[in-house]
């Protein structure tokens, strides 16, 4: 059997919520498939730093996070560039973007 999984606009709305609460901006930078879209994160560190973090199962099958940007953080142009490849690949993408110069994810996240 199949697990149950929240539908992506839920887990979105959530999120930024979640965000909001803990004193952190996020915003919804493109909407995607409410039922069923791929998620990024675009994290914005300050000082023109940027992440991208892809949604992803790690090998146990649980949710994780890819650092889809690799381990050092990157300027916005290349940042919204990777978005740009992702999107031309796959259109029922969601992107959040959230700032945070501490690099906080505010739920519950395995980061690969």
């Amino acid at each position: 059997m199949a697990e149950a999984r929240l539908k992506a606009k839920l887990w979105i709305q959530a999120a930024v919520r979640t965000c909001v609460s803990q004193g952190i901006t996020a915003t919804v930078a493109r909407k995607g498939d409410e039922d069923a879209g791929a998620i990024l994160i675009k994290q914005n560190l300050g000082n023109g730093a940027f992440r991208i973090l892809s949604q992803v199962r790690a090998m146990d099958g649980s949710p994780a996070w890819l650092q889809a940007t690799g381990a050092d953080p990157v300027d916005e142009a290349k940042a919204d560039a990777y978005i740009g490849r992702q999107v031309e690949r796959d259109w029922d993408l969601w992107v959040i973007e959230i700032e945070d110069r501490q690099g906080r994810l505010p739920f519950e996240a395995v980061v690969l």
